[in-house]
């Protein structure tokens, strides 16, 4: 039963831990996806305001961030046809803004961000402690900090504060209570609201799996591992795991053609990136 199976996920204390996190990153993509757009829209227009006889092929050489990430537009790796913030995930535009001297920003801030985001998604295990949490919460706020004049990014600040301090108790329809768990505002996220959050951060973590692979950042074996606990958490959540074929299916063809490719005689497998 989908219910029972969510229940049992969100009874798991470091599980609902790792699926607050990221649903926290999930929030601050949204509200930063507009203020970025903005601000790349305004800089591009004030570079080509200051020269007008380079017109739309204009090249940023505002600052030393800008060469050469910015020139990668807003994703980092693997997304580089992503073509706006509306399309990016949380690290893109955090990346973004670290890498640009248009934001005025403490940069030490985001590179923290980027690194607790970067802990959820490589935890092998999809759970996180609630010290880990509170540390967490602490630097998300205070990246949010920086942004404290932006009224969407401020909105966000206090449903980030509530998220991570509500109990997200699972209620039981058998025990005559409603579905879902509580939420930031005291109403309740319903089963589906729940489980979308909890396939985007799949998806998410699945595409960071896949990245990996295709650039050879980890050994065969490690990937394997990773690879393996996703599966296995998959096989005892129906739920979630029909929704995530394709995924599943991507990293598989991908690791079967690494490893033909690595059986071919006089081939050599490419050292592993540092």
């Amino acid at each position: 039963m989908v219910l029972s199976e969510l229940a049992a996920r969100l009874n798991c204390a470091e599980y609902k831990n790792w699926v607050k996190a990221g649903h926290c990153l999930l929030l601050l993509r949204s509200c930063l996806q507009g203020f970025v757009g903005r601000e790349v829209l305004s800089f591009h227009h004030g570079l080509l305001a200051a020269a007008p006889g380079l017109g739309p092929r204009a090249v940023c050489r505002g600052g030393s961030r800008c060469s050469p990430r910015a020139r990668q537009a807003f994703m980092p790796r693997g997304l580089a046809d992503k073509r706006g913030p509306e399309e990016c995930d949380a690290v893109a535009l955090l990346s973004l803004i670290n890498s640009c001297d248009h934001f005025v920003v403490d940069r030490k801030k985001v590179t923290e961000v980027i690194k607790c985001r970067n802990e959820i998604m490589h935890s092998s295990e999809m759970k996180v402690s609630s010290t880990w949490l509170r540390d967490f919460q602490m630097k998300i706020q205070n990246f949010l900090n920086e942004f404290r004049n932006i009224p969407e990014i401020v909105a966000v600040y206090s449903r980030i504060e509530q998220l991570l301090t509500s109990d997200w108790a699972v209620h039981i329809p058998e025990e005559d209570q409603r579905d879902g768990c509580e939420c930031e505002t005291g109403t309740y996220l319903s089963e589906s609201q729940v489980n979308e959050i909890e396939m985007q951060l799949l998806k998410e973590k699945l595409q960071e799996i896949y990245l990996q692979a295709e650039e050879q950042e980890v050994l065969p074996e490690e990937l394997s591992n990773r690879l393996e606990v996703v599966k296995e958490f998959l096989r005892n959540n129906e739920d979630l795991r029909s929704g995530l074929t394709e995924d599943m299916q991507k990293l598989d063809s991908l690791r079967l053609h690494q490893k033909l490719d690595s059986q071919e005689p006089g081939r050599q497998t490419p050292d592993r990136k540092a």
